[in-house]
Formats: C-alpha cells, structure tokens, sequence
C-alpha cells in the first residue's frame, strides 16, 4: 500500500497548544525569519490587517495568543520562525434547517450524508454551519477530516478520515480518479436529446468569479450522462464523472439543454437570500466506490435522500420560480 505509507511518513506538524473551539481548529501562523518588527504585537498588526489593532491589544491582554511556551505578551520581543495559535472571530451564519447524516463509520473513515446548503469546510461566511464542523460536534472527533469535498447546494455523500495520517492514501484515491463516483440529478426533460451520450469539454474557473465556463481547446472534463427515467416534462438522470472540474456536472447538464433544476448560477445567475433553503439544487452525490487503500476491500456507499423534484413533482412544479 504505497500510498498509505507514504502518508504514515509525512511529518506531523506541532500539536496546537489551545483545544479546538466550537469543532474549529486553532488558526496558526509562523514569525518570519526576517523582518524589521520589533515585538510580537508589531508583526500581529501588520498580518492581521483586517483586526483593528485595538482588538489585537486586548487579545494580547486576554493571553489569546499563544506559542508552544505560552502566551504571548503584549511587549513579549519578536522572535523569528515562532510559531503562533489563536482562535479567528467567528462570522454569524444562517442556521441550515437540515440535518446530517452519518451513513457508515469505523476505526478509519466516516461516510456523512450532507444536505443541501451544508459547506464541506469552512470557508468565508461559512463556518460552523458546514459538514465537518457538525461532524466534530456529533462524533466527537478532533482531527475528522474530509478527502474531498462537495458544493455547498450539492447534497449526498462525503468521505472522511479520522486520522491525520489517513488522509494521504484516500485523498490519493480522488487524484487518480480510482473512485467510481455516481450522481443523480432532476432536470427538463427533452425527448430530442440522444442518451445515453459521454460529454467532453474544456472548463474553466477563474478565481473570484462565481460560474466556470466552456472555452475551446482539449477537453479537461468528461461525463457520462444517462436518463433513468422522466415524467411530467421533468427526467431523473445519473451522471457517472470521470473528472473532478468546478461545477462540471451542472455545466455539463446546462450545456445539453436541460439545466439542472434549483441551479442558482446556470444558465443564469441568480441572487438567493442567504435563508432561502426551498429550491436546492436538485443534484445529489449518490454514490462512492472504491478499493480501500487500508484493508484492500472493495467498498460502495449509497446516499439514502431523495431528489425533492423527483419524489414531488407536483409540490416542486407548483412552488416559487
């Protein structure tokens, strides 16, 4: 299992000397070697740029800065490579009314079923409301971590490791696209659209802009799209990705015609308020497969929710554009 000793052969990194905080871990940051700063606080100021340096004075005060030997002072002398630990300010969220669901667990992983609207990590104004901190909250484990992720409007399956040392050979499981990925999703139903077909295109995202795009070149994402079954102009489809791109499978589906319902950035983009939960996107990760790096086995896990446009066709057909 090359993968897996490789992971077990990383080097750990300093445990954090404060606990974690509401599942979250300490943030931590490292003294340069170099600079012209003459204390701790002079370089906390500078990197901290978005605190005002008022709030750092009393986070010195309170001790809320911390090293491997102990709080830092507010005159405490700069002392290069020193590394630092502190609890970022929280953001307020919008509590997600839905529930996460633990589809199996053992020594090594733990297979969560998210629901739509739940973050994977932390991220932005998204922070306790995501899957891994609820995750630590209900399982109790301090160093639960995911091996790859979900969008946020994107509901199903999620894989994480209970160790830091696993995360290495399952991650690797994801970069060489050894795990048989399979999503459902609801959209428009188009009785010219030939399928079963395989889509092929090149996507791109640029950073800071929400939607990916289809440009011209060698394609670096690649579906499988298959029709299960359709009823009142709406279709079921499996989507089998043998790529991971930014949103590929919506823009694929948006490409062929039928945009996947609830879908707030394609065709178009649309602004949804940040309480809104009654028109997820109807995309669904609903399975995983793969051989296990630790104990060789071949594994398969199956999302147990369902589609609300799908299993309603007339409640979702009757609500709010």
């Amino acid at each position: 299992m090359p993968g897996y000793s490789a992971g077990m052969r990383r080097a750990r990194r300093p445990p954090s000397p404060l606990p974690q905080r509401d599942g979250l871990d300490a943030a931590r940051i490292r003294l340069p070697a170099h600079g012209p700063w003459e204390t701790a606080r002079d370089f906390l100021v500078r990197k901290l740029d978005r605190l005002q340096p008022e709030h750092i004075d009393e986070m010195l005060r309170q001790g809320r800065f911390v090293t491997l030997d102990g709080p830092i002072a507010p005159d405490s002398a700069y002392l290069p490579n020193t590394l630092v630990w502190f609890h970022r300010e929280l953001p307020d969220e919008v509590p997600v009314p839905f529930e996460i669901e633990v589809a199996y667990a053992d020594d090594d992983i733990v297979v969560a079923d998210k629901p739509h609207f739940l973050a994977t990590t932390p991220r932005g104004s998204h922070v306790r409301q995501t899957a891994l901190v609820r995750l630590r909250h209900l399982l109790g484990i301090r160093d639960l971590a995911p091996v790859h992720r979900l969008d946020r409007v994107t509901a199903g399956l999620l894989l994480f490791v209970t160790r830091r040392e696993l995360r290495a050979p399952y991650q690797q499981l994801f970069q060489n696209r050894l795990v048989r990925k399979e999503y459902e999703a609801v959209a428009p139903y188009d009785p010219g659209l030939e399928l079963p077909r395989t889509v092929r295109s090149r996507i791109v995202k640029k950073r800071g802009v929400p939607t990916a795009r289809e440009i011209p070149g060698e394609p670096n994402a690649e579906t499988h799209v298959d029709l299960l079954d359709h009823a009142d102009g709406l279709a079921r489809y499996r989507l089998l990705p043998t790529t991971g791109r930014t949103h590929q499978l919506r823009v694929h589906l948006a490409s062929l015609g039928v945009p996947i319902l609830g879908d707030p950035l394609y065709p178009e983009v649309r602004e949804i308020a940040p309480d809104d939960f009654t028109r997820p996107l109807q995309l669904l990760a609903r399975a995983l497969e793969f051989d296990d790096p630790v104990t060789g086995e071949r594994r398969r896990f199956e999302s147990k929710r369902e589609l609300v446009a799908w299993s309603d066709h007339a409640a979702w057909l009757s609500g709010p554009a």
